[in-house]
């Protein structure tokens, strides 16, 4: 039997409607790990072909041409002057503060933000640069933190993620800009969750906006304060990685990154990948986005039907917090030999455990039902 102890366990008739469809292992594996939101796979047959997989060559000595084409287009999208290209936001994090570090910075970090920024910060900490935590989207915390340092004349760095799955929020961004602006400084956003989905001016019939730019595009806002850090791995599929900003900041990353000049540039398939990414995503892309906002709805709407809730918002991380972490490893095995793959999450911004669905368009209504289906099971045992 799986106990459930923070789960309401009302409305059993209706959780037996839920299971009128039963739930049958042998229809095979439905898979909720995948943060393929928009369902792209690019396999090698839809790809350019390559007559070599990479230069040979370190990136500060030569990238190929497409690649500069590809970072245009990601530049134009997310809202800022120019962008580069890198194999991954661990060597994009790794150069991005250290580059900053050449002046007198001080970097205010999100206590939730994602390990791989943080990591690039806890490197530069180690050669000296003050690093705080901040609590999780508090712009007053932030203006606190900035202030007690104000007599160390550092340059304040705010590094967050640009939306949260597990809060359900986007990064407060403008207030965080006046928060750094004042004293010369930058918000730095992992954008990688943002990128792909959220775009300008959501509104019902496209109810994460146009465009899938992120956000900047979903505040609406052009600063030069802002350096975007973006892996496409999510949103487009493609395991490659940009930072956008200014053509100052960009500049400056170019002068003094040290991963251009000890690592190779990324490979000619993932430029490839990311060019046929970026086309699907201009002609097909707002349309691909409604068809995940349905999905999402209809995850939810099924949760309420027997008790649930999940995520607010309509990201498509969906969390259910639980009690305990043995009910959600219960859970997460009762799913499992239903042929419902799902993951089991500690959260970052409360201390629940969570259960997590990751909703892509590759899933079917038929999935969902699937899947909520042997929720309701789980809480009948």
């Amino acid at each position: 039997m799986i106990i459930l102890s923070k789960l309401d366990h009302t409305n059993c008739e209706v959780r037996r409607s839920v299971l009128s469809e039963p739930v049958l292992a042998k229809q095979g594996l439905v898979d909720f790990t995948s943060s393929l939101y928009l369902g792209m796979l690019h396999p090698s047959s839809s790809l350019k072909p390559w007559s070599q997989l990479t230069t040979g060559k370190p990136g500060a000595l030569e990238t190929a041409p497409s690649s500069g084409t590809i970072a245009g287009t990601l530049a134009r999208l997310q809202g800022c002057e120019s962008a580069i290209l890198l194999p991954s936001t661990l060597h994009l994090f790794f150069d991005l503060f250290a580059a900053l570090s050449r002046s007198l910075i001080a970097i205010y970090a999100d206590v939730a933000a994602y390990k791989i920024a943080f990591w690039g910060a806890e490197r530069v900490a180690a050669h000296g640069v003050t690093l705080r935590r901040i609590r999780h989207y508090d712009p007053a915390a932030a203006q606190r933190a900035i202030a007690e340092d104000e007599r160390f004349g550092t340059r304040p760095v705010i590094v967050a993620d640009g939306f949260c799955p597990e809060c359900g929020r986007p990064a407060p961004l403008p207030a965080y800009l006046q928060c750094v602006i004042p004293y010369g400084g930058y918000v730095v956003l992992d954008d990688t969750q943002a990128l792909g989905i959220w775009g300008s001016s959501p509104s019902s019939d496209r109810p994460y906006g146009s465009g899938g730019g992120g956000s900047l595009q979903l505040h609406g806002i052009r600063s030069p304060q802002v350096i975007l850090g973006s892996s496409l791995a999510k949103g487009f599929g493609v395991p490659l990685a940009a930072i956008c900003g200014s053509e100052r900041i960009v500049e400056l990353f170019r002068q003094r990154s040290e991963t251009l000049v000890h690592s190779s540039a990324p490979s000619i398939a993932l430029l490839h990948a990311a060019e046929r990414a970026l086309r699907i995503n201009a002609y097909q892309g707002d349309n691909l986005r409604l068809q995940l906002a349905k999905l999402v709805r209809h995850f939810s709407k099924r949760l309420r039907l027997i008790g649930l809730r999940d995520s607010e918002g309509l990201f498509p991380v969906r969390m259910i917090a639980l009690g305990r972490e043995a009910d959600a490893l219960s859970l997460k095995r009762f799913l499992g030999r239903a042929a419902v793959r799902t993951a089991v999450v500690r959260g970052r911004t409360s201390a629940l455990t969570k259960l997590v669905f990751l909703i892509n368009v590759s899933h079917s209504v038929a999935d969902i039902d699937r899947a909520t289906a042997a929720l309701a099971e789980a809480m009948m045992d």
